[in-house]
């Protein structure tokens, strides 16, 4: 299993809509992705490391896949129309890695 990570940066005066992300923007990316998107979570940054310290990302998603290929398949043929509606929520570019799941739930 692979998961895709999709992270915001906690920028001064950077725009994040957490409602707009939670409730349209990720549903419909696994909507578009349908079979090819296992699961995902979402995830508000709350704090840094340190006391007092921001978060280092405003926001991110985790979409778990079976693997790289699988997302390209299910994410692919909606690229355009899912990466359009980043403006809908942030004026940040996101940031992006895929990772090998080594350990998950059980």
């Amino acid at each position: 299993m692979i998961k895709v990570s999709v992270m915001y940066a906690n920028k001064p005066g950077a725009r994040f809509d957490h409602a707009y992300y939670r409730d349209k923007h990720m549903p419909l990316v696994q909507a578009r992705m349908g079979d090819s998107c296992k699961f995902y979570t979402v995830d508000k940054g709350l704090a840094g490391g340190g006391p007092g310290e921001p978060a280092t990302y405003v926001g991110m998603c985790h979409i778990y896949c079976d693997s790289i290929e699988a997302f390209q398949t299910g994410f692919a043929p909606h690229a355009q129309e899912i990466m359009a509606d980043i403006a809908n929520y942030t004026d940040q570019t996101p940031i992006i890695q895929f990772s090998e799941v080594v350990v998950g739930q059980s």
